[in-house]
């Protein structure tokens, strides 16, 4: 081979590496530019955090995610409209049982300190399902005005996808968060039964399921939607004042469910307090140990009871 030749080769090749170079640079940026926005699209959705906020245990976060108790997380975070990962609530958790542990290791007894942490359990299990409810009920109390919304933008001509659109924009949250859910799935191809079913599995109560029904029933069957929510607005302002004196009837009997446990609990604190060490002599035997295991289940059990016995369903 002459020397013009491997000259000519070297230049080729020279060109095809600088070409694949340029088209690697531009298939990368364009992957950045394409991840930002479905980041983006999701974060807003509420599938995702938003990228305001650093995050933290991400390695975690990233082991956890596809485990069943990673999965269950996430749709209980995104139930609750927390902003924190699966693996930030698991860490802070994880750091609350451990806290809880030692304390009541340390102030109690040894045999305390596993109850301690079960409680810790037990009680972040509790926060969830308390700041779920506590968004259904504000949800809820939002239905009369989406419903009005929704009677209006039809009223004038426009389609349910753009009425729900127009209705995420004006109502806070986190009724504009949930239909802004909505209207994206609806944007991407999902159907509207599968949306707004979607919603209610998300917010279960039985005035969603209602406004979701007539709205499924009028989009299916083509039928007039502005008389059926005029009246289901009527409806869920009644069912909104009955359930706020329900509610105010049973504020004391909620108070008594929680106040039991909570005597029980500090009742160990003044015995330990006046007699310093007994509960670390009664809990050294057997039976003593099967007295606190039986004390704290029918604590637990009056505890249940109450909060059974005084649900009232609307």
């Amino acid at each position: 081979m002459d020397l013009q030749t491997r000259i000519t080769l070297t230049i080729g090749v020279t060109l095809l590496a600088c070409t694949l170079a340029v088209v690697g640079v531009h298939s990368y940026a364009a992957g950045r530019a394409r991840r930002a926005a479905l980041v983006e699209r999701l974060s807003y959705t509420g599938n995702l955090p938003g990228p305001g906020r650093g995050r933290r245990f991400r390695a975690l976060d990233r082991r956890l995610r596809p485990t069943r108790l990673g999965r269950t997380l996430e749709r209980k975070l995104a139930a609750t409209g927390l902003d924190v990962t699966p693996g930030e609530f698991f860490a802070y958790v994880l750091a609350a049982v451990v806290g809880l542990w030692l304390v009541g290791q340390a102030t109690l007894a040894p045999f305390f300190g596993p109850i301690a942490g079960l409680l810790g359990i037990w009680a972040a299990w509790q926060f969830l399902g308390w700041q779920r409810q506590k968004r259904i009920e504000r949800f809820i109390n939002q239905l009369p005005e989406l419903a009005r919304i929704l009677a209006n933008a039809t009223s004038a001509g426009l389609a349910l996808r753009t009425a729900i659109g127009m209705a995420a924009e004006e109502l806070e949250a986190p009724a504009g968060e949930e239909l802004g859910k909505v209207a994206d799935q609806l944007s991407v191809g999902h159907s509207m039964d599968d949306a707004l079913g979607e919603l209610a599995d998300r917010l279960p109560s039985r005035e969603l399921v209602v406004l979701v029904t007539t709205l499924v029933l009028s989009n299916r069957a083509g039928g007039q939607v502005v008389g059926a929510l005029r009246n289901l607005t009527e409806t869920l302002e009644e069912r909104k004042e009955t359930r706020r004196e329900v509610r105010t009837q049973l504020s004391q009997v909620n108070m008594t469910s929680y106040a039991v446990p909570v005597l029980g609990v500090g009742s160990l604190f003044l015995i330990n307090s006046v007699n310093d060490g007994a509960l670390d002599r009664m809990t050294g035997s057997p039976f003593g140990q099967a007295a606190v295991i039986v004390a704290f289940g029918l604590y637990a059990v009056g505890f249940l009871l109450i909060r059974r016995l005084s649900r009232i369903d609307v």
